[in-house]
């Protein structure tokens, strides 16, 4: 759902918003997950999670958090930074794109996922961003092959492709398990 007024980033903080509203292009969208979505979420960041863990100095992989880039705030569903980028552990928001996004499809957001956030990810700085496709059991991934380049990888997995990124050494998982509840 969107709201029709445009403002900017310090009015929309200045407001108390419910949980999962997003400042879009000057457009506060509302996103109200389906339960698919809450569950892919889950068993992404479960995944995730788990190899955080298994060793030390994997960094910080967290659900939604505003990330404010420039005049746009939004909240990834999943993020994962590396430690020596780590927030300070009483921030408010992220004020840098993490290295690692996950965004999850839902109807009031996809069209954004796709469009300006993807832009804005990039332009932020963002290593990698991660696209579910609920609707096609896929994942769309975005990456930058060398730090000073954009989004210069661009693929698409789905059923036994496996998950990866040179973002997390020994992390790999067969796509069709991300969907699998």
């Amino acid at each position: 759902m969107a709201v029709a007024t445009r403002m900017s980033v310090e009015e929309f903080l200045a407001r108390d918003w419910p949980r999962g509203t997003q400042l879009i292009r000057g457009e506060v969208v509302l996103n109200h997950p389906s339960l698919l979505h809450q569950l892919v979420l889950g068993r992404i960041y479960t995944l995730l999670l788990a190899w955080v863990e298994a060793e030390p100095g994997r960094g910080l992989v967290a659900l939604p958090v505003d990330v404010r880039l420039g005049e746009e705030l939004y909240a990834p569903d999943v993020w994962w930074m590396r430690e020596q980028r780590l927030p300070d552990r009483d921030a408010k928001r992220l004020e840098v794109a993490p290295d690692l996004l996950v965004e999850v499809r839902s109807p009031s957001t996809w069209r954004f996922d796709l469009g300006a956030k993807r832009q804005t990810y990039e332009a932020a700085g963002a290593a990698e961003l991660w696209l579910v496709d609920t609707a096609a059991d896929s994942v769309i991934i975005f990456r930058r092959s060398q730090e000073a380049t954009g989004f210069d990888v661009a693929l698409e997995l789905s059923g036994d492709d496996e998950l990866s990124s040179p973002l997390l050494p020994g992390f790999t998982v067969p796509v069709r398990r991300v969907f699998d509840h």
